[in-house]
């Protein structure tokens, strides 16, 4: 911890210190790279995000973020990684859901940290919500009639999803739990055949991330849309409810999201500018746009707001894993 008071005498938004101890002392970011890792392969969903963010977090810092690509065991190799590195500002992760507030719970051999304690959040980088789409041959108009349809065959009809134990598996499981009715699952290996096998009548429906050309798929029919997570509807799909506005499903909202964190015990000044600059980012136009373009909601709020949230996803997560037993 050598390093922790001459680092927090020379930030700005430390009200601590005298003037000659700052003069003194080195600042943040010194010359050397902030390093910004990413669980997973390049070119994911959440690779782009973080170049995305990135490029401008070094602009706005005048210090370069270089991306380092971590990848393995869903995602759990990339963030050990960062929760062991030195706490002094220099290494942050770009960190989805699964990692931070699913992973422990459903594969807990692969976790042998604690996110909730070994990381200290930044700030949200962006939200995604969900959007459960049928089969047009299934003949439902809307979430009541699928609901309708399932209370009156338990266990037949059938919903897809990127695999177990992911936010969508989670997400559809809880929504069947409040709707009371059984629908089976039907893990796949990602998300790329889905729609495909959803439009070809293979499967009866799916809990999609709102991206890609799936907006598409329902402006054209051949995909129906039940209905949207989170608190509002989408741009592209305006027609459609969220399940929040529904009878009885008032405060279903669950959404996608990646957030940024650092390891514990970096110093809270750290943690402020950085979520400062990155709240600055995201409220860039051009920023908006990509993300909007991908489906995605920009982030928003103090690392006080993160930390408060990921505690309430990680309580309702466990509660669901629990209640259908869940493992990967």
């Amino acid at each position: 911890m050598r390093y922790l008071a001459p680092l927090l005498a020379t930030l700005p938004l430390l009200a601590m210190g005298t003037a000659h101890a700052q003069a003194q002392a080195p600042a943040w970011p010194a010359a050397k790279p902030i390093t910004l890792i990413v669980p997973y392969s390049a070119g994911g969903s959440v690779d782009f995000v973080a170049r995305l963010v990135a490029t401008r977090l070094a602009e706005r810092l005048k210090q370069s973020v270089v991306i380092e690509n971590v990848s393995g065991a869903g995602g759990a190799i990339g963030v050990a990684k960062a929760a062991a590195a030195s706490p002094d500002g220099y290494t942050i992760v770009a960190a989805p859901d699964s990692t931070i507030a699913i992973g422990k719970l459903v594969n807990p051999a692969a976790y042998k940290f604690d996110p909730l304690k070994d990381l200290v959040a930044v700030g949200m980088v962006n939200t995604a919500p969900m959007v459960l789409v049928a089969r047009p041959g299934l003949g439902v108009a809307s979430y009541a009639d699928f609901v309708k349809l399932a209370k009156a065959s338990p266990g037949k009809t059938s919903y897809a999803t990127s695999g177990v134990g992911t936010v969508l598996h989670l997400s559809m499981e809880l929504l069947k739990q409040r709707s009371g009715i059984f629908v089976t699952h039907i893990p796949y290996r990602g998300a790329a055949q889905i729609a495909t096998d959803v439009i070809g009548e293979q499967v009866d429906t799916a809990m999609l991330i709102s991206a890609g050309a799936m907006p598409g798929y329902v402006q054209s029919g051949k995909l129906k849309a039940l209905g949207v997570t989170g608190t509002k509807r989408l741009e592209s799909l305006p027609n459609v409810p969220t399940f929040d506005e529904m009878p009885g499903l008032k405060g279903y909202a669950p959404v996608a999201w990646t957030g940024l964190f650092a390891p514990a015990q970096t110093p809270a000044p750290i943690v402020a500018r950085l979520n400062q600059e990155l709240n600055a980012v995201l409220n860039t136009p051009e920023v908006r746009t990509k993300l909007q373009e991908q489906g995605a909601l920009p982030g928003s709020g103090s690392a006080q707001d993160l930390a408060r949230f990921v505690q309430a996803e990680y309580a309702r997560n466990q509660k669901v894993v629990q209640s259908v037993n869940i493992k990967e």
